[in-house]
């Protein structure tokens, strides 16, 4: 890709431009122009405000956004400081993000409700570590990615391996968000991540060496990005620790905005020979979930970012090319956030909309009785709810001997299993019973 052109710094504006000139003349221009929190390399080729020049135009932004970029205990390769600002379009989608991800949002039952809670869970972590792979070349269908995990079959090629992996790791975050983020859980993510694909295994967990030589660079061989020196990394990732742990600045951070530089800071350090944006996204599920944002559980950020891999790798170059402003990576994975919420709003939606049909095709279908297709309808928006001939009978007012055939030709059909609790016989809707429901030709008709 296309490395973006470097932004003009302040100081060289403030060099080669006539100051007493141009600061009246660009006192009224925005930090956000447009609302856009534009680049230089994107500036550039938009006709500027009248009377000014682009050069004086950049100026004006820069000093405007110079009153609102905040400081972090976060250097590059120079020892110069990343910053961050919060114009007001990134003040609402945290708004919205907190509301939906840390808040009682109104998603339906499918995602509170304890029988179902695992499956999305899982569902969501599955495409999680499927397109976190792909992201970094692997290369096998989502189908097959699926069946090997969920079968959990061994994976038998490298890209499988990955997919493993990655849904190790998810798996790992999820039940370790109550730990403080440490050099060695770190470690521990990265060799869940790459156990069993690196040229060199006995790196997996390890940070890289001087020997190393690590860069970042494009299909055409040019150079994106080099990272810090090996020799630095023990302390760097100390200070990120204390970061993501909030020990290290008593100034407050939105807990979402704090994830998202978590995110950049792990890929800019770049502490491993491989595997470094999986462990930087895995990382930012870790904070957002440390940070009480449960929805993310549910959410799939990779699989919006593998749409648009270069938008992706460009939003770190933008903000190294413009005197490390965090602003343009947190913009972009803001957006990326809102969108997977909405990717499962929409999901939800359309299981709700085909969970109607199949219930309204129940209601058509001479097999089933009146009783039969309200205790179906109710184990499609109830899975895992179990029922009894007595709660069968009571719900309809019918005799135990009706009520008992109602449930065992519900059995025999293969759409209900059954079990003894004591003396009581049990009945509970096959996980699969949706799928068996939709295929059946006999209520398609």
């Amino acid at each position: 890709m296309k490395k973006p052109m470097p932004a003009p710094t302040l100081s060289e504006l403030m060099e080669k431009l006539d100051l007493q000139q141009v600061i009246p003349r660009i006192l009224d221009v925005k930090a956000a122009p447009n609302a856009r929190y534009y680049h230089w390399d994107r500036l550039f080729h938009i006709k500027p405000p009248d009377n000014l020049s682009h050069l004086e135009w950049w100026l004006g932004i820069k000093l405007a956004r110079k009153t609102i970029l905040n400081e972090i205990r976060f250097f590059d390769k120079s020892q110069q400081p990343f910053l961050y600002a919060l114009p007001d379009n990134v003040h609402r989608m945290l708004h919205e993000i907190t509301q939906d991800a840390s808040g009682q949002i109104q998603l339906g039952e499918e995602v509170t409700n304890p029988y179902t809670k695992n499956r999305y869970i899982v569902n969501s972590l599955i495409e999680e570590a499927i397109t976190s792979s792909q992201l970094e070349g692997a290369s096998t269908t989502k189908r097959v990615a699926k069946q090997m995990i969920r079968s959990g079959r061994a994976p038998t090629t490298i890209s499988e391996q990955m997919i493993f992996n990655n849904f190790r790791a998810m798996q790992f975050i999820s039940e370790s968000r109550n730990q403080s983020l440490s050099p060695e859980f770190i470690c521990e993510l990265h060799r869940i991540v790459t156990e069993n694909t690196l040229d060199e295994p006995q790196m997996a967990g390890c940070l890289r060496k001087s020997a190393d030589d690590i860069t970042v660079i494009d299909e055409l061989g040019s150079l994106l990005h080099a990272p810090p020196e090996a020799s630095e990394l023990p302390e760097r990732l100390k200070l990120m620790c204390q970061f993501a742990n909030k020990t290290s600045s008593t100034e407050f951070i939105h807990p979402v905005v704090r994830a998202v530089i978590l995110h950049f800071w792990l890929a800019y350090d770049h502490p491993f020979i491989d595997g470094n944006g999986r462990t930087a996204r895995a990382v930012f599920y870790w904070s957002m979930l440390a940070q009480g944002y449960w929805l993310t559980e549910f959410i799939s950020i990779s699989s919006i970012l593998r749409k648009a891999p270069s938008k992706y790798a460009r939003s770190f170059l933008l903000t190294e090319t413009d005197e490390n402003d965090l602003t343009y990576f947190i913009i972009y994975q803001l957006e990326v956030i809102q969108r997977a919420i909405q990717g499962l709003k929409d999901y939800l939606g359309s299981k709700a909309e085909e969970i109607r049909k199949v219930e309204s095709l129940l209601r058509q279908a001479y097999k089933f009785n009146h009783r039969q297709t309200a205790l179906l309808g109710h184990a499609l928006r109830h899975p895992g709810m179990q029922y009894s001939i007595k709660s069968h009978l009571r719900s309809h007012n019918i005799s135990y001997h009706t009520a008992r055939q109602d449930l065992l030709d519900l059995v025999e059909q293969g759409l209900l299993s059954t079990r003894k609790a004591g003396r009581v016989s049990l009945f509970q809707a096959l996980p699969d019973l949706f799928e068996i429901l939709q295929d059946s030709a006999d209520i398609a008709e």
